[in-house]
């Protein structure tokens, strides 16, 4: 999924961390070492975010990580790589990154639609969690879908045939 990640230019800011573009990059050792740097990056900037945001940017990374250690029973689902693998290459970087690039004097002052950079912030990430929420759901649901039709099937084969007089 390399051509599906945003282009960075300048890569000489740490604060973001590199898209793994090799091959096998959206493997689950490949995310899981994504979101180790995403994890290093919220915490060396912790100094310099609201404490709110750092804990609901570690609960957001939580459950990533849940999703891709759904790998471990099946195989990660297309759209589940490419929702982890875009929050954590770009929309949860650029978003604190983007509060970074504000004006620390003018981080509570409210715009002319009510809400401050730091409102802003809470609201993007909180929207970036029900996502990763929603896609952790759907990886757990086919899990269960998948117990149930092995019990089926199973159910079918070992079982009396139905056409046993």
């Amino acid at each position: 999924m390399a051509w599906f990640r945003r282009a960075v230019p300048d890569r000489s800011d740490r604060s973001r961390p590199a898209p793994t573009g090799a091959p096998g990059g959206d493997t689950p050792p490949a995310l899981h070492t994504s979101l180790s740097d995403v994890v290093a990056v919220i915490n060396a900037r912790a100094g310099h975010l609201p404490v709110e945001a750092v804990v609901r940017s570690r609960r957001l990374t939580d459950t990533l990580g849940e999703i891709v250690d759904t790998s471990t029973v099946r195989p990660l689902d297309v759209y589940a790589v490419i929702a982890v693998r875009s929050t954590l290459d770009d929309y949860l970087p650029t978003t604190l990154q983007s509060y970074l690039a504000v004006d620390p004097e003018r981080r509570e002052v409210r715009s002319g639609s009510g809400l401050s950079p730091t409102d802003s912030l809470l609201q993007q990430i909180d929207i970036l969690q029900t996502s990763a929420s929603a896609t952790l759901l759907a990886a757990r649901e086919q899990d269960a879908n998948a117990l149930m039709t092995q019990g089926s099937f199973l159910e079918t084969k070992f079982s009396r045939s139905d056409l046993d007089l």
